[in-house]
């Protein structure tokens, strides 16, 4: 009997947020520290590069190096990196050091410096699947501008280029479309505030952003939906999410951050472009997160 094929991108896995000195060095030390506490309480894996990671302003050499410590933090099965980049030869090397570094599957937008039609995201895909590495796509038509519609997704994994989504349009109803067209496509939850209800249609995993300041709740979240226990989930979910709605705002990584300082771990800075929070925004996320210490969840 053939043994089934491995699927790392399943569970929690955390699109980390990089600790960043307070003159915007990359604090690898902490890094590494902050994937091992993430796995020790609850989640699978982790998922450096991603946006959370803050990966458009990291340097190439700064970008390997949080690949290979996540790697050498966690072990390679568990890291699942984002490889995205405007060029697709470029998101390809990223998909190649991924593997070189020993990582299970990547995680791969589409083409994003423009609004790409169905031909280049197809030859985009094809060209980074030549890595040899799993694909999982994701969609985020918010901040790319190109949707990978269920159809376009079943082309994709029709052709073999991409195992699973993660899926953040935040339109709960393409969970059950996409069962339909392609059954053997994992979907993974992309935005923490819709979590509950991908997982209730179905999905395989979350991509997640609030277990870096919550992992231990977070983890109780996702297992008690998928094992569909909604008594315990339900309650947990409403206590959470005025923290996990964050998640789908243009200051996620800003918010995040601000939550990992006030559970007690190290959010820190983020790199401009990007700028801190209004001091509106930063105390609205200090008291939610406040609210969720006092009630046992940190």
């Amino acid at each position: 009997m053939s043994e089934a094929p491995k699927r790392p991108w399943r569970g929690i896995l955390v699109a980390t947020a990089l600790p960043l000195t307070a003159g915007l060095r990359v604090d690898h030390d902490r890094y590494a520290e902050h994937c091992s506490w993430l796995v020790a309480n609850g989640c699978d894996g982790v998922v450096p590069n991603g946006s959370l990671g803050e990966y458009q302003v990291l340097t190439p050499d700064e970008r390997r190096r949080v690949v290979e410590t996540a790697v050498a933090a966690v072990g390679g099965e568990r890291v699942m990196p984002g490889v995205a980049a405007y060029g697709s030869a470029e998101a390809r090397r990223w998909a190649e050091q991924a593997g070189e570094a020993g990582c299970g599957s990547v995680m791969l937008l589409p083409p994003n410096a423009y609004r790409a039609d169905e031909r280049s995201v197809l030859a985009h895909y094809r060209e980074v699947a030549r890595a040899g590495l799993p694909v999982v796509a994701y969609n985020n038509p918010v901040d790319t501008k190109v949707d990978l519609v269920p159809e376009l997704l079943a082309r994709l994994h029709g052709e073999g280029l991409v195992q699973a989504v993660k899926e953040f349009s935040g339109d709960v109803r393409r969970a059950y479309r996409i069962a339909e067209l392609v059954p053997e496509l994992d979907l993974l939850a992309g935005a923490d505030d819709v979590l509950l209800e991908l997982a209730v249609a179905g999905a395989k995993g979350w991509v997640a952003g609030y277990p870096n300041a919550l992992p231990r709740a977070s983890a109780e979240l996702y297992r008690a939906v998928v094992a569909g226990d909604l008594a315990t989930a339900l309650p947990l979910y409403r206590q959470l999410h005025p923290l996990l709605r964050w998640d789908s705002r243009t200051e996620f990584v800003q918010a995040i951050k601000v939550s990992m300082d006030v559970v007690g771990r190290y959010g820190g800075p983020v790199r401009p472009p990007r700028v801190p929070l209004l001091p509106e925004q930063e105390a609205a996320v200090r008291a939610a997160t406040e609210k969720a210490v006092a009630a046992g969840l940190a």
